[in-house]
């Protein structure tokens, strides 16, 4: 299948299947999705909305959490995974945002990476939800999905991922097929056990063509072994 059909028949499937993907992140406001983001790296999404709550309501906005001491923060969030260095990450984040950008979460990538805790996958992320730009934040799920479906080939990194993914799916769709991968990703695509009976792609999907033959090949090989003249 040629990479082309390939893009165009996924995007043609998650559209069908998944109009109107969005983050599973519970907020209300920039701050509050980066906030979030920022926690929830190796930590799962419902663990991050269970935490959050009480974290913002301590801290409503850049400028009180800047304002906030470590301990104070690391209470709210220690059931999180990495505490010590996301408390860290998160005071340093409210004081530079409140210092260099007056409490205001910047639109561009550069001054979001500039800020403590914030990588190149967290900033698409807040590009690419809160600001609806052509974004393609990598994760695991993405990175993952990707390669297996036939999107991208012996990818040596989230950044080569990224590339190609942009380069080949449309603008304006990226913001959504960020959540499509990812969503797919956590609940069909899963790493150690993929649902390819739930999934809506194996005709077109890379890895489970490449598993049929697999299996074709060992029905094959016992058969051969069966009709072979016992050498007793």
């Amino acid at each position: 299948m040629k990479q082309a059909d390939r893009y165009k028949a996924v995007i043609e499937r998650f559209s069908r299947e998944m109009p109107a993907p969005t983050t599973e992140l519970v907020y209300n406001d920039p701050y509050q999705l980066l906030v979030a983001v920022i926690l929830s790296a190796q930590c799962t999404d419902k663990r991050v909305n269970i935490i959050t709550p009480p974290l913002f309501k301590a801290f409503p906005t850049a400028a009180d959490m800047a304002n906030a001491t470590y301990d104070e923060v690391f209470e709210l969030i220690k059931s999180c995974s990495y505490p010590n260095n996301k408390t860290r990450s998160l005071l340093g984040m409210a004081r530079r945002l409140t210092d260099e950008f007056g409490g205001k979460v910047p639109e561009d990538i550069d001054s979001l990476m500039s800020l403590p805790g914030v990588g190149r996958k967290t900033a698409n992320v807040i590009l690419s939800v809160v600001f609806d730009r052509p974004a393609m934040a990598v994760d695991t799920h993405v990175f993952r999905v990707a390669e297996r479906i036939g999107l991208t080939t012996r990818s040596r990194n989230p950044l080569t991922t990224e590339k190609k993914l942009t380069e080949n799916i449309p603008a304006d769709l990226i913001p959504k097929a960020h959540h499509w991968l990812i969503l797919h990703g956590r609940y069909v695509c899963k790493a150690r056990k993929p649902d390819c009976e739930s999934c809506f792609l194996t005709d077109i999907c890379r890895y489970h063509q490449a598993q049929l033959k697999a299996d074709e090949k060992a029905v094959e090989r016992t058969r051969r072994m069966a009709d072979e003249p016992s050498k007793s």
